[in-house]
This record gives C-alpha cells, sequence and structure tokens, in this order.
C-alpha cells in the first residue's frame, strides 16, 4: 500500500489507484481519436510497429524523469523544479522552468474541454436519438455556440467536482471506476463492431505492417510525436502525480506499469475505430481520398464515425452511446490531472482549501473556454497549436535539461534506489543517467523541429 507522506502531503492510497489515475492522466482523446487516426494515415500496422517502438525508446524513459522529478520535491512543479538545485540562481530558473510546465495543462485544458464538450453532446444526441427526440439530437449534433457553450460548462462541471475531492477521495476514486469501464466499454465495442461487414478487412490493415513503410522518415516522425504525446511528456502531470508517489515505491516499475496500460488503451483504440472505418467505407462513407491519404482526420470522430452510427439504425444509436461514453470518459481523466497541476500549486502556496480553490481555478481557465466558442474561428486551432506543437515540447525539453545536467547524478540515482535498492545494478539503472542526458534532449529537439 502506499501510505500517507511524512510531510502529511495526501497521497495516493494503493499502487493500483496510482497507476489507474496516472495512466488515466495519459489516456485521452490522443489515445481513442489521435493514434488511430495516425495509424490510419500511416500505413496502419506499420505505424502501430514503430509507435510500440518509440514508446519504449522515447517516451518510457522521460516518464521516469518527470516521476522522479516529482516524487524527489514532492511538491508541485514549481517547488519540485527548485528542489533539483541548492545553487540561488539554479532554484530560480527552475522556478521559471516550473512556470512553463504548469503553463502546458492549463492553456491545454482552454480547448480541451470545448472538445470535451462536443463528446458530451454528441453522447446526449445518440440518447435523445435513442428515445425519438430527433429535434433535440440535432440540435447537440449540430454546431452553434450555444451547444459549444453548454457542453463546455458541463465538462468543466464534471471534472471540478472530481478534483475537490482530493486525491484519495477524488482523483483516486474516480480513476479506479472510470479506468475499468474504458475497457469493459472498449471490448464491448469490439465485438459489436467485429459482426459488422468490412471489420475484417480494418483489423487486418491495422495488425498486419508494410515492412516497406516502417523506414519512412514522416511515419517515424509521426509515430515519435504521438508516442511522446501519448504519455503526456512535458504536460506536468506525471510530474504532479509523482509527486504524490511514496519513496517506498518501485519508481521505475510503476511508471512502466503506467505505459504499459496507457498503451493498452491506444492499442485497442485501433482495435476499435480502424475496423469501425472499414465498416463506415463498407456503408457508403468516404474515408480515403483517391491519393491514399485520410479525409477529414481532424474531425474523424465527429462526423467520419457519426455517419457510419446513422447508417446502423438503432443499433448504431446505441453504438453512438458507448463510443462517446468511452471518448468522454478518456476526456475526464486526462482533464482532472490538468487542473490538479494549478489546483495543487495554489492550495500548498498558499493553504488555501481545496473546494474553493478547485472551482476557483476551475472558472478562471472556464473564462479562457468561454472566449475560445465566441471566437471559434481565431482562437481554437491557434490555441491547440501553441499547447501541443511549441509549448508541451519546450517543457519537455526543459524537464530534460534540467533532469539531465542540473540534477546531480548522485541525487538522481540516490531517488531512484528509494524503493528499488538494486537500480544501478540492472540494464536501465546503468543506460538510464547518460540517456536522460544525452539522448532525451536530441529525442525531444526532433519532436519540436518536426512540429516547424
Amino acid at each position: 500500500m502506499i501510505q500517507r507522506m511524512t510531510n502529511n502531503r495526501e497521497s495516493f492510497s494503493s499502487r493500483i489507484g496510482f497507476i489507474l489515475a496516472a495512466a488515466g492522466a495519459a489516456v485521452g482523446l490522443g489515445n481513442i481519436w489521435g493514434f488511430p487516426t495516425q495509424a490510419a494515415s500511416n500505413g496502419g500496422g506499420a505505424f502501430l510497429l514503430v509507435y510500440l517502438v518509440m514508446i519504449l525508446v522515447v517516451a518510457f524513459p522521460m516518464l521516469v524523469v518527470e516521476m522522479a522529478i516529482g516524487r524527489h520535491g514532492q511538491a508541485n512543479p514549481v517547488d519540485s523544479m527548485r528542489s533539483l538545485t541548492s545553487n540561488p540562481l539554479g532554484k530560480r530558473i527552475g522556478a521559471f522552468v516550473g512556470w512553463i510546465g504548469l503553463s502546458v495543462p492549463s492553456v491545454v485544458l482552454m480547448f480541451y474541454s470545448i472538445v470535451g464538450g462536443w463528446l458530451i453532446c454528441f453522447l446526449l444526441g445518440a440518447m435523445a436519438n435513442v428515445i425519438g427526440l430527433h429535434d433535440v439530437a440535432e440540435w447537440f449534433k449540430g454546431f452553434s455556440i450555444e451547444r459549444n457553450l453548454l457542453g463546455t460548462i458541463f465538462f468543466y462541471v464534471l471534472t471540478i467536482l472530481i478534483v475537490q475531492g482530493g486525491i484519495k477521495d477524488g482523483i483516486e476514486k474516480w480513476s479506479t471506476r472510470l479506468m475499468p469501464a474504458l475497457f469493459v466499454l472498449f471490448g464491448l465495442l469490439f465485438v459489436y463492431i467485429m459482426m459488422q461487414h468490412g471489420a475484417v478487412e480494418g483489423l487486418k490493415h491495422y495488425l498486419i505492417p508494410d515492412f516497406e513503410k516502417v523506414m519512412d522518415k514522416k511515419l517515424i516522425l509521426a509515430a515519435m510525436g504521438q508516442g511522446f504525446f501519448s504519455l503526456t511528456i512535458g504536460g506536468c502531470s506525471m510530474l504532479i502525480y509523482g509527486s504524490y508517489l511514496s519513496k517506498e515505491e518501485n519508481l521505475p516499475k510503476m511508471a512502466m506499469n503506467v505505459t504499459l496500460v496507457d498503451t493498452a488503451v491506444a492499442f485497442i483504440a485501433g482495435l476499435v475505430v480502424m475496423p469501425a472505418m472499414f465498416v463506415a467505407m463498407e456503408k457508403g462513407v468516404q474515408i480515403y481520398a483517391e491519393d491514399g491519404s485520410l479525409i477529414s482526420s481532424d474531425t474523424l470522430v465527429f462526423t467520419v464515425l457519426p455517419m457510419m452510427f446513422d447508417s446502423l439504425g438503432l443499433f448504431g444509436d446505441l453504438f453512438a452511446i458507448v463510443f462517446f461514453l468511452l471518448l468522454t470518459i478518456a476526456a475526464l481523466t486526462s482533464s482532472i490531472s490538468m487542473l490538479e497541476c494549478s489546483v495543487s500549486l495554489v492550495s500548498e502556496r498558499f493553504k488555501t482549501k481545496r473546494t474553493p480553490t478547485s472551482w476557483v481555478l476551475g472558472a478562471l481557465i472556464a473564462v479562457f473556454s468561454v472566449i475560445i466558442v465566441f471566437n471559434f474561428g481565431e482562437l481554437f486551432g491557434l490555441v491547440a497549436m501553441i499547447a501541443t506543437q511549441y509549448l508541451q515540447p519546450v517543457a519537455a525539453l526543459l524537464f530534460c535539461v534540467f533532469g539531465g545536467w542540473v540534477w546531480s547524478r548522485h541525487s538522481k540515482i540516490k531517488e531512484l534506489e528509494q524503493g528499488y535498492p538494486e537500480f544501478q545494478q540492472g540494464f536501465f539503472g546503468k543506460v538510464w543517467p547518460l540517456y536522460v542526458k544525452f539522448v532525451c534532449p536530441i529525442l525531444v529537439i526532433t519532436v519540436l523541429w518536426a512540429s516547424f
């Protein structure tokens, strides 16, 4: 069991609670929406193969870095970065890096909550269709300021209600319920989709790699970027969850468990979405353009798949309910970790109570989301691009530089040996410190360069 920390800072009460919460922070629309879309756009099985390699080579070592920084500081991102050095100038720079890292989940939440609101609206629309309220269903599925505003506010309320409960009674409690529900819903959807005509072809396209495409530079960069974002590297969520992890726990093992759960969700999402796309094609829905590129890749979940649901009649509506419920759950497990980052900072720095802090900070970020809703065409894509293509990779690079160069090797090793005394005896323990120092920054720069 993970015990309460000696400084009375709240922590997770069980290993499975931490794993599911941290995996839930990583699991989001990037896994269920982004990964299958990337796979469909980059050769199916070939992309899957390269992605799995990149998760181990790129994402996992960096996940250990972020979790280790968080557990070492046992504080919010700003104070955790300050704790890596005793040098006064280094502490000031570390605090600045922490603030940059802290800005990532806050900015991401500004647009992410809008997408979460869409999911809720599509879910309500599918429910309305089932009970015969077709006009209501069309309103929920349509695109309007009123609908987007309602969905966004609803999504924020759900997120705040979970975060205000704290680590054990809020985040851990709901993560241990929502994550298993995610896998159950995936299982139901997979069985249903595989019963449809065309699903087997989609499954073959997903699982059987075209080895001629494996070494394609575009595919490798896409897989590296997807692996990088899949575990929210640079997103601060893993750092803050690591800060709630007991010193008695084997940190690399916990990081590997989180990686495996997150990767499993992405893999299973592909098992559902890729066959569903081929079922849609059998129903007359156009998925690929003449040049082989995926059409409507950015709106696949909201345009192409709903067209398939409509073609299946009542079963399609039931399928849509399960599918959008699944996506809503995935979005919530990520949004709660985003809000937790800023809540932890304010509550620790100013000794404020969690409930009012959660509502005030949630409301402040929501104001920016509302501004985006009213200026959607100008702001939504811009904010999403700044957050995911530039701000997050920069934060990840700075975390790597501080974790590899500023944080002393002795202190890093000592942190990892707590809960894992044999750390230096294994291959990973011998390679990881140098890997973090030299290889990780180069890989992050590569991902950042690919964004320009």
